[in-house]
């Protein structure tokens, strides 16, 4: 059975989400096995569940993806042993108007940086944004996990315009 991910991804106003009323969210270590231009597999360790996902290559909204869950131990043992770049994060899920939403606190490398997903059932579909929602940066790479493991937020600005 092939499964189709339509998402959007947004920043979000870190002051407007600190005054928002939301859930605790739970902390998430991802490892990537593989990065390349047709497909992405990792390995998430999200609090004391453990999972093995495989993306297929991005779509501006939709790209397959299949996602196993495996127990948390084996997980961090698959990070630790294979995963060439992680990516760290505090991830909320607020319901916002009908909408489930994830919004990502990042840590380590790519602390500073908070991003807001909403998965879709499809591409047009229409939803409310919440106050603390910013600029869309779907279809921007930069903003994607897996692009972040390997270029952490925090380089960004040590870069020059030429680069």
């Amino acid at each position: 059975m092939r499964h189709l991910e339509i998402e959007r991804k947004f920043l979000v106003d870190r002051q407007k989400w600190m005054n928002a009323v939301r859930p605790e969210g739970v902390r998430y270590i991802q490892g990537y096995l593989c990065i390349d231009e047709t497909k992405v597999i990792r390995v998430r360790v999200a609090g004391e569940l453990g999972f093995l996902t495989i993306k297929g290559g991005k779509g501006l909204l939709s790209h397959p993806e299949f996602e196993y869950g495996i127990p948390r131990e084996e997980a961090m043992e698959l990070i630790r042993q294979f995963a060439k770049n992680t990516v760290e994060k505090v991830r909320t899920r607020i319901s916002h108007k009908g909408h489930l939403w994830e919004v990502d606190d990042f840590m380590g490398e790519n602390e500073g940086l908070l991003i807001a997903e909403i998965e879709l059932e499809s591409p047009d579909e229409a939803f409310e944004n919440p106050a603390w929602l910013g600029e869309e940066v779907t279809g921007d790479k930069r903003y994607y996990n897996s692009w972040l493991s390997l270029n952490p937020f925090r380089s960004w600005h040590k870069k020059t315009p030429e680069q």
